[in-house]
């Protein structure tokens, strides 16, 4: 009987490794972002500019309003109602577009917990090797790849260890990489993304009629009161700030919207407008200004890339799979006619050491093959609008390199 006893509380030859803890993605996440319920709202570092947009936006509107009902019995009783209906309307509206802005996904891109396999096949020639992120293999810094007969290039990110998707970029506030990067925007504390730009352009042009609204009708009741326009200004010095206010802030929310309809118009972003030399080049996304427009303002809202809700374990929180083989691109000799700026120049000879692989981060959109060998674009970077003309698939390529049904937002056929 003690022999037995003596067996039952010997500890076991085996070790047992303790459970791992299991938490929520954005309690984990190596980005600078703000999360709240829980993960469903995600924001920027500097979110708190936010607050300060909304009661740029919210003050000057409030203050039309008071004065506005003040002057409500001395204006016919229609008129005097409506001017505070559609007031009122455009205010929500506008607050409404830049909250969407600000706490919505942009298209955040899942991280790699390890730098991607090497890739034998590259020519230590014709790329820049980075030893200093994986000094346990070499790996090239960009990829060139071919987009509707363009070459173009993509670049590594040492902070994601991944390949950017074409047009996609990292963004230093943030501290991740972002589908389709337009800039980051300070006055909505958020980058402005492929999944974001749209309400980002509502509410950039919402501001703009806001401010013409506001002005409009307050230079109308300094005009219908007695006495000269100067005497009125006199007696009214809050309406007249009011004035001067919504003056400024329409040649800046104004011109910012004219901007964003030109890029709109050419389907480029801020940061390829001004990194990227498109008038030397043609864009090879540009399919014409309706069906610019079409795809960015009617196309359906690119679908998430990474669940911040899922539970995964502390230590192997980032291991979100290899998404390298998802955004996996064809190696061309890099000597071809380049969008990018490369090394080689268009008369074949060197460039200058100073423009040699300038730090232009990936614009275009990645190749990946699926199980019948055709080369397809990754579905979440091009619109319904691109299915029409470059076909449909209704397949993705997990992670394990398996096929799997789901609800895509759109794919396209490179030709070649």
């Amino acid at each position: 009987m003690g022999e037995t006893q003596n067996q039952d509380f010997a500890p076991s030859s085996k070790c047992i490794a303790p459970p791992r803890s299991k938490t929520r993605l954005y309690r984990v996440w190596k980005g600078r972002n703000k999360f709240l319920c829980g993960g469903r709202l995600i924001f920027g570092p500097d979110a708190a500019s936010c607050l300060l947009s909304t009661f740029l936006i919210g003050a000057p509107a409030l203050t039309f309003f008071i004065k506005m009902l003040v002057r409500i019995r001395e204006v016919d009783f229609s008129y005097g109602h409506v001017v505070l209906i559609v007031g009122l309307v455009l205010t929500i509206l506008d607050l409404t577009f830049l909250f969407m802005t600000s706490s919505r996904d942009p298209g955040i891109i899942p991280r790699n917990s390890r730098s991607p396999e090497s890739d034998e096949s590259h020519s230590a020639s014709s790329v820049e090797w980075m030893n200093s992120a994986t000094p346990d293999m070499k790996l090239p810094r960009t990829k060139d790849i071919c987009v509707y007969g363009h070459i173009v290039r993509v670049k590594f990110c040492d902070t994601c260890l991944l390949y950017r998707p074409p047009r996609a970029s990292h963004c230093s506030i943030c501290n991740n990489c972002v589908q389709r990067f337009d800039h980051h925007c300070p006055w909505v504390g958020q980058c402005i993304g492929v999944r974001n730009y749209r309400t980002f352009i509502l509410f950039i042009s919402t501001s703009t009629i806001l401010c013409i609204y506001v002005f409009t009708f307050s230079l109308l009741n300094l005009l219908e009161e007695w006495g000269g326009i100067w005497d009125a200004m006199s007696r009214d010095v809050v309406l007249v700030i009011l004035m001067a206010y919504c003056f400024i802030a329409v040649w800046f929310v104004g011109g910012l919207s004219v901007f964003h309809f030109y890029l709109m118009s050419t389907n480029k972003t801020t940061y390829e407008n001004f990194r990227y030399r498109y008038d030397k080049k043609e864009n090879p996304f540009d399919r014409g200004m309706i069906k610019n427009l079409k795809e960015i303002l009617f196309s359906k809202t690119a679908p998430l890339l990474v669940n911040f809700r899922e539970m995964v374990t502390e230590e192997d929180h980032t291991i979100l799979g290899s998404i390298t083989k998802r955004f996996g691109v064809d190696v061309i000799n890099s000597k071809e006619k380049d969008l990018e700026v490369g090394t080689i120049g268009k008369d074949g000879k060197l460039l200058p050491d100073i423009l040699q692989n300038l730090d232009y981060d990936g614009i275009e959109n990645s190749l990946r093959k699926d199980k019948g060998g055709n080369l397809d674009l990754d579905p979440y970077f091009f619109p319904t609008a691109q299915e029409e003309e470059y076909g449909t698939g209704d397949g993705t390529v997990d992670d394990n390199g398996t096929e799997t049904s789901s609800q895509r937002n759109s794919s396209a056929v490179l030709p070649r």
